[in-house]
């Protein structure tokens, strides 16, 4: 078994952030956005959303332990005195994703508030 080199390991934190984007937002955000491209239709949304009880826990506890390796990374780069490779774009990353799992929760909490919002634009 082949141990992963340091840079994918410092990496590790905004690919599982992204990943649990993307499993948040399965639910609702991506089927809306592929049916507003044209390339998917309503019945993908419907679909998509009977699985949105797994779907958005598992993309916030993905985001939280995303979350973790980063917190974990920088403090085993403080004592070891190194420096932690692909800071900012773990963090861009990181953050694209807390944004994106946001807004797949508000859509499902808040939805006659995020209907009149969107209705708005």
């Amino acid at each position: 078994m082949q141990v992963p080199s340091a840079g994918a390991r410092e990496r590790l934190p905004g690919a599982a952030g992204v990943v649990a984007a993307v499993l948040a937002a399965s639910c609702c955000l991506l089927p809306l956005a592929l049916i507003a491209a044209g390339v998917a239709g309503a019945g993908l949304m419907m679909t998509m959303m009977r699985y949105e009880w797994l779907t958005l826990p598992l993309g916030v506890l993905g985001l939280a332990g995303a979350y973790g390796l980063g917190v974990r990374n920088r403090q085993q780069c403080t004592t070891a005195g190194c420096r932690f490779v692909g800071e900012r774009l773990n963090l861009t990353m990181l953050v694209f994703a807390t944004v994106i799992v946001a807004a797949a929760l508000l859509l499902r909490v808040f939805p006659s508030w995020t209907s009149r919002l969107l209705a708005q634009l």
